[in-house]
């Protein structure tokens, strides 16, 4: 244990790792949001209104002609997508630090994800 109560060891570089793939994503995520938001608000348009249909198409170009959609768009999907690519690089690391047993509980994590998002965008 170090004086601040915090363990040091090889598992320390992950979590870091982890830790930033979350903090990144999230703060990325909600600016992006919060941009959106002021470009609704600059077009005199309430962000309560009924907003557009996703187009993963159009996110380039709604971003690049400042459409405060596109940068709306592009904060949900980046804020749902944190969580499992923090899933991800935990996978990576114990893949790297040789921990198989942890690896295969991350990898059952992402098929349980990509399972659930698979029976949501699929009709009932």
């Amino acid at each position: 244990m170090t004086p601040a109560g915090t363990t040091r060891g090889p598992g320390r570089p992950l979590e870091a790792t982890v830790s930033t793939v979350l903090k990144v994503g999230t703060y990325a995520g909600i600016a992006l949001v919060a941009v959106g938001v002021v470009l609704m608000v600059v077009d005199g348009r309430s962000p309560l209104d009924v907003a557009p249909s996703l187009d993963l198409g159009r996110l380039p170009a709604d971003m690049a002609a400042l459409h405060p959609s596109g940068f709306l768009w592009l904060g949900v999907l980046l804020v749902l997508t944190t969580p499992p690519a923090r899933v991800l690089a935990a996978l990576i690391g114990y893949l790297r630090g040789r921990e198989r047993e942890m690896a295969i509980v991350a990898l059952l994590i992402l098929v349980v994800i990509a399972l659930g998002v698979f029976a949501g965008t699929t009709g009932s």
